[in-house]
């Protein structure tokens, strides 16, 4: 159902009508409804910056333990354990401590060589292809190319599991996809696979690290199991996937659209991490972060109950005229870079850098090729997903 100027505000996370361009819906309900509530799908939602970002610190009231994509909430499904995308403290800054030895500032410096050796490799022979789809071409092997580098994932299992993240987030008739058990088995056992080669064969590498690492429950030291290893890395990968791809499309789409601002970026490349950031803010990958309401709370005067839940849309607070100064405009120039694209507080995205820096590497290499380019909006599509909002097909002419 869309927007009908007149009528109540109406949202729903899972049309895909609204998905298309969410915008002019979350600013009614910015403006009109801050505290929202969906009577027909049972969720309340915040959509302005004050009331997002102190919701995204505050664990807990907001709780990720049931998940946080909607669907996953309302389902009612167990987690299992060692999702930090799906944990509260303590267990999630445990689990957290561990997967930050995948993005220290180390192991950024290394393999971006590597990420802009794959852009050049994937690039180079469309040089005189006159057009190329960014998705297909480049947005889904950057990704799934780094993540791979980071963890030494063989590049049969990097393929399985993306399609695994594809088939598993896709919203299909505006529900959420069956989940696939099949293709989930496919996906763990090929990881599994490789982790069991190198629990016997160790290696200067992130892989050995993670079998050989430690954590601490009750005092008591341990080693990381095999299935927590095969969670971690399963995890890591489907997430960083995702979101790397979704950026990378809206980066050119973005640039395609505002040609004057893509023409200040190649008269000053200087620009292009500035640039990556308004990207981010303007079109959050990831728009829509889910949580379960532990205990009653209040919110422009009224009383969510315990046992709700609440969508807080980061999407909508990135633009925010109460925040940003003309907030609906894109401006690569803008000053003010704080945005929510990677949430905040407990579950910031661990893989920000990570996803900047394959953003601004694609960018760059993008640029050396081709200073312009223009979308053919005729054959682009959007993906339509339940937790992340991007493009699926993005043909572009070249010049």
């Amino acid at each position: 159902m869309s927007d009908t100027t007149g009528a109540a505000v109406y949202y729903d996370p899972c049309d895909v009508e609204i998905d298309d361009d969410p915008y002019p819906v979350w600013k009614r309900l910015r403006d009109e409804a801050p505290l929202y509530r969906n009577d027909e799908h049972g969720f309340y939602a915040l959509s302005r910056w004050d009331d997002v970002e102190p919701a995204l610190l505050d664990w807990r009231t907001y709780r990720s333990g049931r998940g946080t994509i909607f669907e996953i909430i309302k389902a009612d499904v167990e987690i299992p354990p060692g999702i930090i995308l799906f944990e509260d403290p303590p267990i999630h800054d445990l689990h957290r401590g561990v997967l930050s030895r995948v993005f220290t500032p180390r192991r950024m410096a290394a393999v971006e060589p590597l990420v802009r050796d794959f852009c050049a490799k994937a690039l180079d022979p469309l040089a005189g292809a006159g057009e190329l789809d960014v998705i297909a071409d480049l947005g889904v092997l950057v990704p799934m190319r780094t993540i791979g580098y980071l963890l030494g994932i063989p590049e049969e299992a990097q393929r399985t599991i993306r399609d695994f993240s594809d088939d598993n987030l896709e919203l299909r008739d505006g529900a959420p996809a069956e989940f696939d058990a099949r293709s989930f088995d496919d996906a763990n056992a090929l990881v599994a696979e490789y982790i069991d080669w190198r629990a016997a064969h160790p290696s200067d590498d992130l892989m050995t690290e993670l079998l050989n690492a430690e954590v601490e429950e009750d005092g008591v030291r341990r080693r990381l199991t095999r299935t927590e290893v095969l969670t971690y890395t399963n995890m890591v990968a489907g997430a960083g996937n995702e979101t790397g791809t979704r950026l990378i499309g809206f980066a050119m789409q973005l640039l395609a659209d505002h040609p004057a601002q893509r023409e200040a970026i190649v008269g000053d490349p200087g620009l292009i991490p500035a640039a990556i950031e308004e990207v981010l803010r303007f079109e959050a990958p990831s728009p829509v972060q889910a949580r379960h309401v532990a205990r009653d709370v209040e919110v422009h005067g009224r009383t969510v109950p315990e046992g709700s839940i609440m969508l807080l849309l980061n999407g909508a607070a990135n633009r925010d005229e109460r925040r940003f100064e003309d907030a609906g405009r894109f401006d690569v120039h803008r000053t003010a870079r704080s945005h929510l694209a990677f949430g905040y507080g407990p579950h910031f995205c661990l893989g920000a850098s990570l996803a900047r820096l394959e953003g601004r590497v694609a960018l760059e290499e993008f640029l050396k090729r081709w200073p312009a380019w223009e979308v053919d909006h005729d054959r682009a599509a959007k993906a339509h997903t339940a937790s992340v909002r991007g493009w699926e097909r993005l043909p572009v002419r070249v010049r």
